[in-house]
C-alpha cells in the first residue's frame, strides 16, 4: 500500500468519524429522556476521542513520508508481526463509608459511568452502567477485541463519570439548534475536519480535567458542544502493556484522576481486576510447509525425507503431506522456542542448501539439520525461522501457549445486574429500586444510519 493511498485510507476514516460525531450531536439534541442523552453524550466522547487519535496517526505517516523524501529510508531489520489483544471481564471495586453502604444513610450519589478502552487508533466504549452505594463493584461484561496490534502496544483504559441529575428534563439540552448543524455537511472535508479536530481537543481536554491548547481558537460549533446535555469526566485510567498479559484475572493500579469534592466523583479502591490475553499471528496460523529432508548433527549419514509444518512453538515432521491432512500424529517435533538458534554455515558452499537448528529438547541441547531441495527454499526456509523465533522473542509469554479469546456477546437488552453478593443476602425483602438503563446502541446505530444516508 502506497502512501497516498494509506493517507486517503485515514481520511476516509475521520471523515467517517466527522459525519458520525455531528449525527451524535443531532441525536444529542433530541433527546427527550435521561438515559437517552447519557448514551448519546457517551457516543460523543467516543467520537472525539477516535478523531484525535487518527489525526494523530495521519500527523505520524507524514512524518515518516517527510523524512524518506529526504533519503532517510525506514529501517528493513525484522519486525515482530502483530496479533489479537482482549480484554474482557472488567471489575472495579469501590469502598463505600461504612454508613452509606451498611446502613444506607446519607445522600444517595448516584453516577453513569463507562469505560474507553484505546489501543492506537482503536478506540471502544463499553456500556454505561449506573452506580450508587448499593454496589460493591462496577462491571463490565463487554469483551474488547483489539486486531493487528504489535507487541509494544499500550492498551489505556479510562473511567468516566457522570453525575446523574434526578430532575432531568429536555431544557437542559436546550439552547442549542439542529439548524446549526446543517450549514457544516456542505463545507469541505477540510474545513469539517479542522473544526472536528479543535472542537475534539477542547472536549477532550474538559473531559479529563484540563484546559484547551494555549492560542487555540475553538470553531463556531465548540462553545454549544461544551454546554451540550452531560458531561463526563474522567475518574481514573491505566495503561497496559505486554508484560500485563497472562491467563486468569489479574489486579492492576488505577491511578485517580478526581478528587471526593468532584460531583462525579466515586469511591474507588485504586486498582481494578480484569483478563488480558493475546494472541500474536505466529500463534495463530501455520508459517510455512514443504518437503524437507531433517537429521541430527550427531549422524551425518542418515537423513529422513519429511512433510514439515512450523507451527507455533514446534516444527512438526510427517512422512507425508497425507499425513497432515488426515490429522495423523507427526513422526517428529522440533521445539522452535524464543531462544532457538537458526544458522547457516557461511563458508560451506557444499552445504548451502542446509539449515542448523540448535534448540533445547527434554532439557538436552539438540541440533538439527534441514536440507531443502533448492537454495531458493533454503532462504525462504531460513528466514521464515528467523522471523519466527523473532516474533516469539518480542511477544514473550505470549507463546508460552495459545490463549482463549472469547468473542464478544451481542450487545444485552438490558443492563447486566449489579451488586455484590452481601447485598442480595443481607436486604432479599428489599427491592431494588435504582432504574435499569435500556441499551439504546440499536436505537443510536439506526439514527445514525438514516442521518448517513440524509447526508449523503
Amino acid at each position: 500500500m502506497n502512501d497516498n493511498t494509506q493517507d486517503e485510507e485515514v481520511l476516509q476514516h475521520i471523515e467517517r468519524e466527522v459525519r458520525m460525531r455531528e449525527g451524535t450531536c443531532k441525536l444529542l439534541a433530541a433527546c427527550s429522556q435521561r438515559e437517552q442523552a447519557l448514551e448519546a453524550s457517551k457516543s460523543l466522547l467516543t467520537c472525539n476521542a477516535r478523531i484525535l487519535a487518527l489525526l494523530s496517526q495521519l500527523q505520524r505517516m507524514r512524518k515518516v513520508q517527510i523524512l524518506q523524501s529526504v533519503g532517510r529510508r525506514a529501517s528493513e531489520d525484522l519486525v515482530p508481526c502483530t496479533g489479537k489483544v482482549a480484554l474482557s471481564d472488567l471489575r472495579i471495586p469501590l469502598m463505600w463509608k461504612d454508613s452509606e453502604y451498611f446502613k444506607n444513610k446519607g445522600e444517595l450519589h448516584r453516577c453513569a459511568v463507562f469505560c474507553l478502552i484505546q489501543c492506537g487508533t482503536q478506540i471502544h466504549d463499553t456500556d454505561l452502567v449506573m452506580v450508587d452505594r448499593t454496589l460493591t463493584d462496577i462491571c463490565f461484561e463487554d469483551t474488547v477485541i483489539f486486531s493487528e496490534v504489535s507487541p509494544g502496544f499500550q492498551l489505556r483504559v479510562e473511567l468516566y463519570s457522570s453525575c446523574v441529575v434526578e430532575d432531568f428534563s429536555p431544557g437542559a439540552i436546550g439552547s442549542w439548534r439542529v439548524s446549526r448543524l446543517g450549514g457544516s455537511l456542505g463545507c469541505s472535508s477540510g474545513k469539517k475536519i479542522r473544526a472536528a479536530f479543535e472542537s475534539a481537543a477542547v472536549c477532550a481536554s474538559i473531559s479529563s480535567g484540563g484546559d484547551a491548547r494555549p492560542g487555540s481558537v475553538p470553531p463556531p460549533l465548540s462553545p454549544d458542544l461544551l454546554t451540550l446535555g452531560p458531561k463526563y469526566n474522567l475518574l481514573a485510567h491505566t495503561t497496559l502493556r505486554i508484560e500485563h498479559v497472562r491467563e486468569g484475572f489479574k489486579t492492576h493500579d488505577l491511578s485517580l484522576s478526581a478528587t471526593e469534592d468532584s460531583p462525579f466523583w466515586l469511591p474507588l479502591y485504586g486498582s481494578m481486576c480484569c483478563r488480558l490475553v493475546a494472541q500474536p499471528l505466529c500463534m495463530i496460523q501455520p508459517v510455512i510447509s514443504g518437503q524437507i529432508k531433517v537429521k541430527l548433527e550427531e549422524d551425518f549419514n542418515y537423513s529422513e525425507s519429511v512433510y514439515g509444518v512450523l507451527k507455533r512453538q514446534t516444527l512438526l515432521c510427517y512422512q507425508s503431506q497425507e499425513d497432515l491432512a488426515s490429522e495423523d500424529n507427526p513422526m517428529l517435533v522440533i521445539p522452535i522456542r524464543k531462544d532457538t538458534l537458526i544458522c547457516m554455515p557461511e563458508s560451506d558452499p557444499a552445504h548451502c542448501q542446509n539449515i542448523y537448528i540448535n534448540t533445547e529438547r527434554q532439557g538436552e541441547d539438540v541440533t538439527y539439520v534441514l536440507t531443502t531441495h533448492t537454495p531458493e527454499d533454503t532462504q525462504r526456509w531460513r528466514m521464515a525461522l528467523c522471523q519466527h523465533v523473532y516474533n516469539m522473542s518480542h511477544w514473550k509469554q505470549c507463546c508460552d501457549n495459545l490463549m482463549r479469546i472469547e468473542m464478544p456477546s451481542s450487545r444485552r437488552s438490558a443492563t447486566v445486574k449489579q451488586g455484590s453478593l452481601y447485598h442480595e443476602i443481607a436486604t432479599p425483602s428489599s427491592p431494588r429500586k435504582h432504574t435499569v438503563v435500556p441499551d439504546l446502541s440499536t436505537d443510536v446505530q439506526t439514527l445514525l444510519s438514516t442521518y448517513y444516508k440524509e447526508s449523503y
